[in-house]
């Protein structure tokens, strides 16, 4: 049997396998936003609203809200 998490994305419940990384579980959420996310016009952050990379892996009670891939980016000022 193998072991389910549910982690939140955008405040609605999603379930992953363990193992899952964030990337999986926004496919999981709406698969046309895990392409977003994969291609780089989106981006997601955890429950603090710190960028978080889509390879991490997941845990049980995550929170990833999606943003704009702009978000959260800093320039360089000169």
């Amino acid at each position: 049997m193998t072991e389910s998490l549910v982690v939140f994305v955008n405040a609605r419940p999603v379930h992953v396998a363990a193992g899952a990384t964030v990337l999986d579980a926004v496919r999981a959420f709406d698969a046309a936003e895990g392409d977003a996310l994969a291609a780089g016009t989106r981006g997601v952050t955890d429950s603090r609203g710190l960028r978080i990379e889509a390879a991490a892996p997941v845990h049980g009670g995550a929170i990833f809200r999606l943003v704009s891939a702009r978000a959260g980016r800093t320039e360089d000022a000169e």
